[in-house]
């Protein structure tokens, strides 16, 4: 954790497509607020002309220029692992980094936010929402964190469905061997139909509906009333996704407090000072241009 008595900060988000990215602002502004200079970067991998591999270049750049951490978003989430030299424990049983540290001595240690981030803000914004049957798509780096959120939060079984069946396997596979046998089961997105058909509600947890990957994850013909929605995404806050379901009565989850509470938790990590998650809450809504009620 940094020194308390610090009271400048430089900050960097690698990532590709992140122009929308209201990361800066969250940690600026939350940093004016309590004495301190924050300057925050955005690292594109898209307007470099590099691809995610180039994060291990990127990192040690920013390590060299004197960054004090970083956040990592898709598609390096995972990636930028082989680049570290130490994990926090969660990251570590997640196999995804949203945050790097470097630390006094150099050393750049990861950890990731985004399950107490989507932990927070689905219990503050579903919070009588059934989970015996939940249905998660996408199992890459986002995937894995909010996978273990969700069955910290009491899911009874999670099935995770991916392009990729091997990958939706391979989180189910580790999902129980951290929670207990039959907690999470992997399937191929062609069985999405039939699962959604007897689900209580689905975490979207893909790029699709980012301002860089326009539209729906799947056909609005799978929706239906009986099923709550939560996404991911928050650059739109409100996605494709969001909208078709709201319009069909379904009880939906923006990805706005997710994406509040882990930077949060990624403030106090990278300032060790202690933010005020509902200032933050009300900054990213009006940098989205919504209302953001108090809960």
């Amino acid at each position: 954790m940094a020194d308390v008595v610090k009271d400048s900060f430089l900050i960097g988000l690698i990532g590709a497509g992140i122009g929308p990215s209201l990361s800066p602002a969250l940690h600026e502004r939350e940093a004016d607020r309590q004495g301190l200079r924050c300057l925050y970067r955005l690292i594109d991998i898209d307007v470099l002309g590099v691809g995610p591999e180039a994060v291990g270049d990127l990192l040690r750049a920013a390590r060299e220029l004197g960054f004090d951490g970083l956040n990592i978003t898709h598609p390096c989430k995972q990636l930028v692992i082989g680049h570290l030299d130490g994990l926090a424990p969660q990251a570590e049983a997640l196999g995804a980094v949203n945050t790097v540290v470097f630390g006094a001595d150099g050393r750049a240690i990861g950890h990731n936010t985004d399950v107490t981030g989507f932990a927070a803000s689905f219990a503050r914004g579903l919070p009588d929402a059934p989970m015996e049957r939940v249905v998660q798509l996408g199992a890459g780096g986002a995937g894995a964190a909010v996978a273990h959120a969700t069955l910290t939060l009491g899911a009874e079984r999670v099935t995770v469905v991916d392009a990729l069946p091997e990958r939706a396997a391979a989180l189910a596979d580790s999902l129980n061997r951290h929670f207990g046998a039959g907690r999470a089961v992997g399937a191929a997105a062609d069985l999405l139909p039939g699962l959604l058909a007897d689900a209580d509600g689905i975490v979207h947890a893909t790029p699709t509906g980012m301002a860089a990957h326009p539209g729906l994850p799947f056909p609005a013909s799978l929706l239906h009333p009986g099923l709550w929605v939560a996404e991911v995404v928050y650059r739109p806050l409100e996605t494709q996704l969001l909208r078709t379901a709201r319009a069909l009565g379904c009880a939906t989850l923006d990805g706005g407090g997710m994406a509040v509470f882990q930077a949060a938790d990624a403030f106090r990590l990278f300032t060790g000072r202690e933010p005020d998650s509902a200032r933050m809450l009300a900054d990213i809504g009006e940098l989205a241009g919504v209302v953001v009620a108090p809960k």
